[in-house]
């Protein structure tokens, strides 16, 4: 493809809750960088869409050169990870652009109306049929085409993949709607009757291999006992051909009941903080989901999640696995959380900070969050820190259960205990 224009302006639409569509503004890109600008009608109708880093305003706003690659982080959201990012490439190479000559905006034409959230861009980048509507195909087809691309066994991406994996995080996924007769059939466009869901595949590539999606439901069913709330869930069998024991499917929360959709941003967005590096603390995030929900529970919900991850080894807690939802009449509020999972770093440091401390925090720093988190005593934070450990406790029982293998559960078992160990100060004190 010789004649790639790239986009220089594009307008940003927002989606309600209902299913209307809203003008929001526009993105412009010139040699000085990017700029975006709040629509007036926007303006003077609805809310901010990023009350921290981007003035509620109706002038132009430059983005920050840094770290969103040269994007407000409100839009930067809207693009995928790894993943994501390599699915968008590589098609891209197969229609003869090169990656580097793509700048944020042509991506986000590219992504248009398929990413998570509210937003929308148009107009929309279209590379031979992906400008179009992709041809529906099985979720085996997407999930066998998908592990073939993530092991390096093919360099070619169907359409519709393409379409449906401009989602978030590193590990192969799609979003798509599902029949709720059967989870066989898959769109990358709404349908009568059919349901959005995130649907996560598997690999032998992967630290847990095709267990992956085994584990993480096993730990969504103990945040769950923990008081946590997680999104709804479900394990779908692969077909018979498939490695894969299993895929975790989760219906998307930031999809409305009406065929709408509420808009989200991540703490990485909302606070420009860097996913790449340890770039945020669990002071910082209690106190930014205070003041952006103007709720005290907020804190002692987000504490929990903190504590969570901290006992169940969840230690890739970065900022883009934080996020925040708004809806029509202007109520932010936490995401249900996701991405809790068994995920130890190499260093066994978290990517989120406990005020400073990558692991191991010391009993007067959680004392210390648990008083920003809003608990009136830490005799209150200590309950909710043992209804955390005791469901943890419950790992194995909870794993077994779901089919996931002696092995995997013994090694799992193994980190878990040494994490309790060097943190039981915080609920025996």
């Amino acid at each position: 493809m010789t004649d790639f224009v790239p986009v220089r302006q594009l307008d940003v639409h927002r989606c309600l809750s209902d299913g209307r569509h809203v003008r929001v503004g526009r993105l412009a890109q010139s040699r000085q960088g990017v700029f975006f600008q709040y629509d007036d009608a926007y303006y003077r109708t609805y809310h901010s869409l990023s009350p921290f880093q981007l003035a509620f305003d109706t002038r132009l706003h430059a983005a920050p050169p840094t770290p969103h690659r040269g994007l407000h982080g409100l839009f930067a959201d809207s693009l995928p990870d790894g993943w994501g990012m390599m699915l968008m490439d590589r098609l891209f190479r197969q229609h003869g652009i090169a990656p580097h000559d793509v700048t944020a905006l042509d991506r986000l034409a590219f992504v248009g109306e398929h990413g998570m959230g509210a937003l929308s861009y148009r107009p929309v980048l279209a590379l031979g049929a992906i400008g179009e509507a992709a041809p529906e195909c099985s979720l085996g087809e997407l999930g066998e085409q998908a592990r073939r691309l993530f092991e390096g066994q093919t360099d070619t991406v169907l359409a519709t993949l393409a379409q449906a994996g401009s989602s978030g995080g590193a590990r192969p996924k799609v979003q798509v709607y599902l029949s709720s007769d059967s989870t066989d059939q898959a769109s990358t466009h709404p349908r009568e009757g059919w349901e959005p869901w995130l649907v996560k595949f598997t690999s032998g590539a992967l630290a847990l291999g095709h267990e992956e999606g085994l584990c993480e439901a096993a730990y969504l069913t103990l945040a769950q006992q923990a008081g946590i709330e997680t999104p709804c869930w479900k394990l779908i069998t692969p077909p018979e051909d498939s490695p894969a024991r299993a895929w975790l499917a989760l219906r998307r929360f930031d999809c409305s009941e009406r065929s709408g959709r509420y808009h989200m941003i991540s703490a990485c967005g909302l606070l420009d903080a860097d996913f790449r590096l340890p770039s945020l603390d669990y002071e910082d995030l209690i106190k930014a989901g205070q003041v952006l929900c103007g709720s005290p529970a907020v804190g002692r919900e987000l504490f929990r999640r903190c504590i969570f991850n901290l006992f169940a080894c969840n230690q890739d807690d970065h900022s883009k696995n934080w996020a925040f939802l708004l809806d029509d009449e202007g109520q932010w509020r936490p995401t249900p959380g996701y991405d809790l999972t068994f995920s130890p770093s190499p260093y066994g440091e978290h990517a989120t900070a406990f005020q400073g401390h990558g692991k191991g925090p010391p009993l007067k720093v959680v004392q210390a969050l648990a008083d920003q988190a809003g608990f009136n005593r830490w005799s209150e934070a200590r309950q909710a820190i043992e209804e955390i450990v005791a469901a943890i406790s419950g790992w194995n029982a909870t794993a077994k259960a779901l089919g996931v293998s002696l092995q995997v559960r013994r090694d799992i078992q193994q980190r878990l205990d040494a994490v309790h160990k060097v943190n039981r100060p915080l609920w025996s004190a």
